[in-house]
């Protein structure tokens, strides 16, 4: 495959406001339809140290579906979502799939990881979770070093990222960490999910100690786990909670699955159904919004659509933001964003401190395009569970 790469245009290009009013600002990221390609899905919302902000997503040429000519794209900008650059290609190989963005930022050297999947293009999702694809899922990761403006080709980490028999592989999507505090400060933790005979649905970490250079796979979350997020908590554990899934679906509760780790993400316990949380079968968004001692406290922020909990896969729908001021125990704090279709989200703080939430909706169905919508954390902290 080539692997080349690319600069941004300098040009800046105003998103189309949808909403703007005292409590929230929502806006087209990436509207389907725009340049070449017919939907954009899968997006991930990182802000760099400096105060840029990126936006990734795969661009899908053809269709909505999850196989065929899929791109790995991406959006900067400068003023905390404001304002985009124009659409920049990371990775495009041919009529091949390249996707699932899940940045991350090394603090310690400034450089953007992005690790992220390939697949070749005649290979359907379907196949590739049953290990019948012609080819399978491999796992890669490419960097920028000045913000995002450009970027590396990608590199092949799949040997280390993935077991030998697994069949499906996907690096979150979302978001990666780096740790903050204790014995594993500086590791980066890739939330990631596969498939296999033995695991069938199940998820799990990779770590680098060393920058992104090597990579090791922690233990699996199994059974019935998919697309995940990894939060760092004040005691130094972390939690993993991922979408619950399973070949079929008889061991789904219509919860997130909830795993945590005592040792930097290397190992995991066994996943739990988080009864605050609802899971309508469809990916989500966790992050640390700010620790205990600054001037907002210690808050973790998710992000999900929110129908009513049932243990069949639920409606897309509603997509919710919640507060957490004491780690995930309980959400006293959540506020509704988009009452129509929504899909999968990524959550920020952003540069100006603002929340924000990139995010998949629509009037008519959930993939009309990719909106930012910013608000404040006061405003969120507002909304009654």
């Amino acid at each position: 495959m080539v692997l080349t790469r690319r600069a941004f245009s300098a040009s800046l290009v105003p998103s189309l406001a949808l909403a703007q009013r005292g409590d929230i600002d929502e806006r087209v990221v990436f509207p389907a339809g725009e340049g070449e390609y017919h939907t954009y899905r899968i997006p991930a919302l990182l802000p760099t140290p400096t105060g840029a902000l990126l936006a990734f997503c795969e661009g899908r040429r053809f269709g909505r579906g999850d196989s065929g000519a899929i791109d790995l794209v991406v959006k900067r900008s400068e003023d905390s979502g404001k304002t985009w650059s124009a659409l920049q290609v990371v990775w495009r190989d041919g009529e091949n799939t390249c996707g699932n963005p899940c940045p991350v930022v090394d603090a310690r050297t400034g450089r953007v990881l992005l690790p992220m999947t390939w697949n070749s293009g005649e290979d359907h999702g379907r196949e590739l979770h049953r290990g019948t694809g012609k080819g399978t899922r491999r796992v890669f990761v490419a960097s920028s070093d000045d913000d995002g403006e450009s970027w590396s080709a990608a590199r092949d980490i799949t040997a280390q990222a993935k077991g030998p028999d697994w069949w499906w592989y996907a690096t979150g999507p979302g978001v990666a960490i780096q740790l903050r505090r204790g014995t594993h400060a500086g590791r980066l933790v890739v939330p990631a999910n596969h498939t296999s005979e033995r695991d069938g649905f199940a998820a799990h970490a990779i770590l680098s100690d060393d920058g992104g250079e090597s990579w090791t796979r922690s233990s699996v979350i199994a059974p019935a786990c998919n697309e995940s997020q990894v939060v760092e908590l004040e005691d130094e554990r972390l939690m993993m909670s991922s979408r619950s899934q399973s070949f079929t679906n008889a061991e789904r509760t219509g919860y997130r699955s909830i795993s945590f780790s005592n040792d930097g993400g290397e190992t995991w316990s066994a996943p739990e159904p988080d009864p605050h949380l609802g899971d309508p079968q469809v990916q989500a968004s966790l992050i640390r919004y700010s620790w205990p001692g600054t001037a907002s406290a210690g808050r973790l922020l998710f992000a999900n659509p929110a129908p009513p909990v049932s243990r069949e896969r639920g409606e897309r729908i509603r997509m919710t933001v919640r507060l957490s001021r004491d780690d995930g125990r309980t959400w006293p704090a959540k506020r509704l964003i988009h009452q129509g279709p929504a899909a999968y989200s990524s959550l920020a703080r952003l540069p100006d401190g603002a929340v924000g939430l990139l995010f998949e909706a629509g009037s008519d169905g959930p993939y009309e395009g990719i909106r930012l919508a910013r608000f404040s954390l006061e405003w969120l902290e507002g909304g009654v569970a």
